[in-house]
């Protein structure tokens, strides 16, 4: 090997990249939250320091695809690495053939959920390897065997798309996730901060806000859930296990931590209650303040209030919900393992607590005008609380989805967003949209700052008005993003 093939084998240039999406409403999401790369961020924490990492947000420009293909002439990475949800496949696979014909020797690398549960997506593909599980550890593997000339396939977790067992491979289980303390901390250094915020509703104790987008960052606490709601995939990506970091290692990341405003982005933080008792009475001894962002299941708020009274007093000011039904047989159907009763006994919790609720709710393709009536009357019931819809749809890759394989009425992984029905409607689809636009308008006209009265920057009010309104014109025309023919 060449002294100048050698130095380039010690200081690899790696890019990874965060996908752009093809759907409208996906974008127009982006002017409410967008939330950084932490999954990218936890790849490049377990590459060695000597080389480097470039970390590409593309979402983030205007032009995604000239963006993503200008960098790759100009850096002329030798490994490309992309995450990938299922509505991404088909940009990744067009990503990783435009990498190739600009860089014929690069190594490109795809991981994320849709990797993890149906990697025979991509046979064919112009992707090198498909990573299953967990990507920090997996990525570090990868890295380690370029530089070494070896295979770059290992195990069940790095498959080799060429290799031909790749289809047996890819047919089995996701594989095991590695413990906690090997996956690598996420390096934040390399995204620019300032791009990256939420929209925040829960007012200040002085009924003020110094904005209603601040910067925010994220921090994954734990993985998995240990429940198995029907619609979800994160059961059978988890093979059922549910992964928690300790205390003191998730409090160590919380302080080293520059944003005020954090997003806990684990499946259900709190389901553990000793450890997150541990955890806030840790940031309350240190004395470290932030606002906290989480999502928490109805029968956990129930069986631990005192738990989310701790937490209100370290700053967690808004808690998403999935109540998805306020319907007995819906709720069963879904496999929640809730009722309705204790629905509203964790919506009072959380208002006693003075936690600001986010009620996230589902709308079945088969809801009738009556259903969608229903539906609006939960929300003027529930606020002041900031509400959120999504349609029902099968996992891709979930018994769910196998069971309704037959019935899609259109690519179940290019639309699979949980806004576009991928099962047909009982109404008409315009009809249908007409209603579910109108849930958030609804919702929106009912928002927790409106009705309280809240001061917010006067700009921010035009800002959110405009976006607010794209949005829901957004959703109502969803019927029109179906292909022609596309039956009913």
């Amino acid at each position: 090997m060449s002294q100048a093939a050698q130095q380039k084998k010690d200081n690899l240039t790696i890019m990874l990249i965060k996908p752009h999406s093809h759907l409208l409403v996906a974008k127009c999401l982006q002017s409410f939250l967008h939330l950084e790369p932490l999954e990218l961020e936890i790849v490049a924490g377990g590459v060695p320091r000597e080389h480097t990492v470039l970390i590409y947000d593309i979402a983030l420009e205007k032009d995604p695809v000239a963006f993503f293909e200008a960098r790759v002439r100009e850096k002329n990475p030798d490994i490309i690495g992309f995450t990938c949800y299922s509505t991404q496949a088909a940009i990744v696979k067009d990503l990783a053939r435009r990498a190739k014909e600009i860089a014929p020797s690069v190594v490109t690398v795809a991981g994320g959920i849709h990797p993890t549960i149906i990697p025979a997506d991509f046979a064919g593909s112009p992707l090198d390897i498909v990573v299953r599980g967990e990507g920090g550890t997996a990525f570090r593997e990868i890295v380690k065997r370029y530089k070494s000339g070896e295979p770059l396939a290992s195990g069940d977790a790095i498959l080799s798309v060429a290799d031909p067992d790749f289809a047996a491979k890819a047919a089995a289980k996701p594989p095991l996730f590695p413990p906690v303390e090997e996956i690598p901390r996420p390096r934040r250094d390399l995204v620019d901060r300032s791009r990256y915020f939420s929209v925040w509703t829960s007012p200040d104790a002085n009924n003020r806000l110094k904005t209603m987008y601040p910067r925010i960052a994220t921090i994954r606490t734990s993985t998995g859930c240990a429940y198995d709601c029907s619609f979800c995939v994160v059961h059978h990506m988890m093979n059922g296990k549910y992964l928690q970091r300790s205390p003191e290692d998730v409090v160590d990341e919380i302080s080293r931590i520059e944003e005020e405003y954090i997003y806990f982005v684990d499946d259900e933080t709190f389901l553990n209650a000793e450890r997150l008792t541990a955890i806030a009475n840790l940031l309350k001894e240190r004395g470290i303040r932030k606002k906290y962002v989480s999502w928490a299941r109805v029968d956990t708020i129930i069986r631990h209030p005192e738990l989310f009274k701790l937490w209100k007093e370290v700053g967690l000011h808004i808690v998403y919900v999935g109540l998805e039904a306020m319907d007995e047989g819906r709720l069963n159907d879904y496999n929640k393992r809730t009722t309705v009763e204790m629905n509203w006994k964790a919506i009072k919790i959380l208002r006693d607590c003075g936690i600001l609720l986010h009620a996230s709710l589902m709308v079945d393709p088969g809801f009738s005008v009556e259903d969608f009536r229903r539906l609006e009357q939960v929300i003027i019931d529930l606020i002041p609380a900031e509400v959120s819809f999504t349609v029902f749809s099968p996992s891709p890759g979930t018994p769910l989805w196998h069971q309704y394989k037959d019935d899609f009425i259109l690519d179940p992984y290019l639309y699979y967003d949980c806004m576009h029905s991928v099962l047909p409607t009982k109404l008409d689809r315009k009809l249908f949209y007409a209603h579910f636009a109108r849930l958030y308008t609804i919702g929106w006209r009912n928002n927790p700052l409106r009705l309280n009265k809240v001061k917010v920057p006067f700009r921010e009010i035009f800002r959110s008005i405009a976006m607010g309104t794209k949005y829901i014109l957004a959703m109502r025309n969803i019927y029109k993003n179906y292909p022609p023919q596309t039956k009913q």
